[in-house]
């Protein structure tokens, strides 16, 4: 109620001292109000440019560290400091006319406010002052200019993927969309798969991937953006429904996503995250903070957390309203050492071998891929390294548990020949190994039958060895029917562990 009150007597006050002046003027005359009007509108403008140029320059040296890029937020990236470097070239010049025009804008309205016994001087035309203000400007825009294009064709340039340059780099691929973004790497061939948007489903395939080129099935879908200090980096920028914008504004790294056109960013991370935190928390030689702002802390709330610096992580934003939950596409960046770089890369998962491997939405589901053929084989050998150094007749058993057969029958499936090789490779490897082919079924059906069928499939498996050159007199095979389960009978499962086909060591 006293401050309402107060307004309100503030504005009786004012309407008064209006009327007061209107009542002074006509009593001092209208000449002599217009001249004291402008007398006080001419100190009054020059006080205002004083306190305005000087909080301008005070807040930007407040601010800077904070507001501005300087202080210990330097570019991250090996690129950040042509770009700075531009920044600063522009801020100098841009300064000093700012500071210049703005200044004399209100020098002018004090110096040539209307004065008794002073008269308008009118001049036409000044050479000197046409050529000054149109060379120094464009002097000024083409150094400029240059120095834009120059640090253009820095920012902007692209890796060369020949042969003859060899240029060592790192390709990922950021798919943004309503509202998240997809981190996509290269597995261990170092080689992005192909991906076709008319591919896109989003429960199992959300940036359309080609599952039949062999480069993406060892591709990986990260939950953060980890890249490895010193090396450069190209991001393929992609979007899958709205305009969005791949920025990290750690490392002056800012592109458009654009549906339909697939943009891209090269660029080298020059600190890690660990080294960045130090910087912002670093002291001086009195043990003083350098950057005061950076040991407030992190949460009043939960002060276990500590200092605002050890709690810094670089991140990736979209730069573009998208829509609602625009906010929500942060993502955490980390800049690590090359070393820990690759032991993370190793950990990850293949995103094909966790969520579409022998799915319905698999392609390839009946097919044996390359590195599971080599995988198999490793296995396999391992596997006959153990039995030959085993001691008791039961530990001299190796299964071949990639040899199947159609249902009911002893005709091998087309990927078992993939087994089948291995075993024909070690049999040559090992020219005195001696081996029992040994068949099993589970106990569903007649025992007489299974017990033919289990002599049927052994001898299938002995007729291929022989036929890819393998001596007669090698080899033994035999059914056993059910009579040899290794799981119960009982559950699926268990029936599937049982029908199979193995090999017992019988001399080496």
């Amino acid at each position: 109620l006293l401050a309402f009150g107060s307004i309100i007597l503030i504005i009786v006050i004012l309407i008064q001292i209006g009327k007061v002046s209107e009542l002074a003027s006509k009593i001092r005359g209208e000449e002599e109000s217009i001249a004291r009007n402008n007398q006080r509108n001419a100190y009054g403008l020059m006080a205002f440019c004083i306190v305005f140029l000087v909080a301008c320059v005070v807040s930007a040296i407040y601010y800077k560290n904070y507001m501005l890029g300087y202080g210990p937020l330097e570019a991250a990236s090996e690129h950040g400091v042509v770009l700075d470097e531009m920044i600063n070239s522009t801020l100098l010049f841009t300064g000093i006319a700012f500071l210049v025009t703005n200044f004399v804008l209100f020098y002018f309205a004090y110096k040539y406010r209307e004065q008794k016994g002073k008269k308008v001087i009118f001049i036409p035309h000044d050479n000197r002052v046409e050529v000054v203000w149109t060379l120094v400007p464009a002097i000024v825009m083409c150094f400029l200019v240059i120095q834009g294009i120059v640090a253009w064709n820095t920012v902007m340039a692209d890796v060369d993927p020949s042969e003859a340059v060899g240029e060592d780099y790192i390709e990922i691929e950021a798919t943004g969309y309503q509202f998240a973004w997809d981190l996509r790497y290269p597995g261990a061939d170092e080689i992005l798969g192909e991906n076709d948007f008319r591919l896109i489903d989003p429960a199992s395939n959300p940036i359309g991937q080609d599952w039949r080129d062999p480069n993406g099935l060892d591709d990986f879908i990260a939950d953060k953006l980890v890249l490895p200090k010193g090396q450069k980096v190209r991001v393929r920028i992609i979007a899958r429904d709205v305009l969005h914008d791949f920025y990290l504004p750690h490392f002056s790294v800012k592109m458009d996503a654009i549906p339909g056109l697939p943009t891209y960013f090269v660029f080298t991370p020059k600190y890690t995250t660990e080294e960045y935190r130090q910087k912002l928390g670093a002291r001086n030689d009195d043990g003083s903070p350098v950057y005061p702002e950076y040991w407030e802390l992190y949460d009043e709330e939960d002060p276990s957390l500590g200092e605002m610096w050890r709690n810094f992580n670089y991140e990736l934003a979209c730069a573009e309203l998208c829509g609602k939950g625009h906010w929500s596409m942060r993502k955490i960046v980390e800049i690590v050492e090359p070393e820990e770089y690759e032991l993370w890369k190793r950990e990850q998962k293949s995103y094909y071998l966790t969520n579409v491997r022998g799915t319905e939405s698999d392609p390839l589901r009946d097919e044996v891929l390359d590195f599971e053929v080599r995988e198999r084989r490793q296995t396999f050998n391992d596997n006959v390294e153990r039995a030959l150094q085993a001691e008791t007749a039961t530990d001299k058993i190796v299964s071949l548990d990639y040899v199947n057969f159609e249902t009911g029958s002893a005709n091998l499936t087309t990927n078992s020949r993939y087994e089948l090789a291995n075993l024909v490779d070690v049999m040559n490897k090992y020219p005195n190994l001696t081996i029992e082919l040994r068949g099993h079924t589970d106990n569903t059906g007649n025992p007489e039958s299974n017990l033919t069928l289990s002599d049927a499939r052994a001898d299938a498996v002995f007729n291929y060895v022989v036929d890819k050159g393998i001596r007669v007199d090698r080899l033994t095979s035999n059914g056993y029917g059910s009579t040899s389960p290794i799981e119960s009978n009982d559950t699926e499962e268990g029936r599937a562990a049982n029908r199979r086909v193995e090999f017992q060591i019988v001399e080496q």
